[in-house]
């Protein structure tokens, strides 16, 4: 990994219902990260505090190498394009073009050609009022306005929200398009494990404000495996020394499931044990969510 265009140190964010952090982050420049958790992890908090639209109580937090504590940061933020999960009603009555024409005026690197392009692309027609949109048509017409001034950073909260197939790949295809320089940077935040597969480098487990893991995506998926396993002496007793182990169940006629996060390691220490592996399954986003959101209620039970 190279340089970090996000870092946040130790920060902490508390409300009456919730506490975020504390929280230590780096995102590496030139590579698409993706936060996965479920609803209410600290997703969109964290970035509202990357962005400096709310305040921590602790920490830390740069932006593009600058604290975004700083007074005069409006230059800073002109380098970012940011899309959030829930777009604001307070501008339904303008027409879309008209909103486009008040943003691009934020921008010295607006490109108008760009812009176009995208909306052609993206089928979008911003003649059109955004309270008159669907909410597949506002998505896209919000991609092309955080797209057409060229941002180093992308900050993407659950991108692909109202889009129908068509349009998701499309907006795949312009994101893959986007890296392809080589020096800019996406920040994203999905639930849709073939938007995460397709798109991210690294993957952030973030669960109950807290981050459990950063992984690069390749590693992450040849590691955490499901192996079904037996052998003369295998008991749930032997089994629980395997390396990386993250859950058994039983299948009966002596076989057990086992989960580890360690598959290279466990592999070895199964040979060394005298089990049998009879079945391997490499476990999806959505499974190895499942496991670290289990063993995080176990944790806050004990």
């Amino acid at each position: 990994m190279t340089d970090n265009v996000v870092r946040l140190t130790e920060v902490e964010l508390k409300r009456p219902h919730f506490q975020l952090g504390p929280i230590h982050l780096e995102v590496p420049k030139g590579y698409v990260t993706a936060i996965v958790g479920p609803n209410g992890s600290g997703k969109s908090s964290t970035f509202r505090l990357i962005l400096d639209l709310c305040k921590p109580d602790k920490g830390e937090i740069s932006l593009l190498g600058q604290s975004v504590s700083e007074e005069e940061d409006w230059q800073t933020k002109s380098r970012v394009g940011y899309l959030p999960e829930l777009i604001s009603s307070h501008d339904d009555r303008l027409k879309a073009s008209s909103k486009t024409e008040f943003v691009k005026k934020w921008y010295c690197n607006w490109d108008i050609n760009r812009y176009q392009e995208l909306l052609r692309l993206f089928e979008v027609d911003d003649s059109i009022k955004l309270g008159r949109m669907s909410k597949g048509m506002r998505r896209k017409y919000e991609l092309a306005l955080v797209l057409s001034h060229h941002p180093e950073l992308l900050i993407l909260d659950e991108p692909s929200s109202g889009l129908d197939p068509l349009a998701w790949r499309t907006m795949i295809d312009v994101l893959h398009r986007y890296m392809e320089p080589g020096d800019r940077t996406i920040l994203m935040a999905s639930h849709i494990v073939e938007e995460v597969k397709r798109l991210a480098d690294y993957i952030v487990f973030m669960i109950h404000g807290r981050v459990l893991g950063v992984y690069e995506k390749d590693e992450l998926f040849g590691s955490w495996h499901a192996f079904y396993v037996h052998g003369e002496h295998v008991s749930r007793k032997l089994v629980q020394a395997m390396p990386g182990l993250c859950g058994i169940e039983e299948t009966g006629g002596g076989m057990l499931r086992v989960i580890t996060r360690m598959a290279p390691d466990a592999e070895e220490w199964c040979g060394r044990e005298g089990m049998t592996i009879t079945h391997r399954q490499a476990l999806q986003l959505d499974d190895i969510l499942a496991v670290l959101v289990e063993q995080e209620r176990t944790r806050l039970r004990s």
